[in-house]
């Protein structure tokens, strides 16, 4: 499990932690039964306390992406995939949004915005 820290991001650790975690569930680096690091290695690993591990892992078992068993460790939670649909089109859209006001502020037509995405839609296809 890779998490990058930074301390210049105007986020919390524990959320940095939480969100490279739900985001490595929703791409499916990370598979429903999966086991994480215990808090205790994770917390060494990143070289932070444990009680931030433990509040990332805490905010992430309370927003069902793990499940804690008692003796065993944290394990990634089978996802309800319409919830993980939802949550995936709330993203795209807020960072569509923004587009579209930079794209106003600037004055850029709706054809040629459309015209963008349908390029960086397909990609390498072209």
């Amino acid at each position: 499990m890779d998490i990058i820290l930074s301390n210049s991001s105007g986020k919390p650790i524990y959320e940095q932690i939480s969100d490279q975690v739900k985001e490595q569930i929703m791409t499916g680096a990370l598979s429903a039964g999966d086991a994480l690091p215990s808090m205790r290695l994770l917390a060494k690993e990143l070289r932070i306390s444990v009680i931030t591990t433990k509040r990332a892992y805490e905010e992430l078992e309370r927003e069902g992406f793990l499940e804690n068993v008692p003796g065993k460790g944290c394990f990634v939670a089978p996802q309800n995939q319409e919830l993980l649909r939802e949550t995936l089109l709330r993203r795209i859209e807020s960072a569509l949004s923004q587009a579209v006001e930079e794209a106003r502020r600037g004055g850029i037509p709706l054809s040629q915005v459309k015209e963008m995405l349908d390029l960086l839609y397909k990609g390498d296809d072209l």
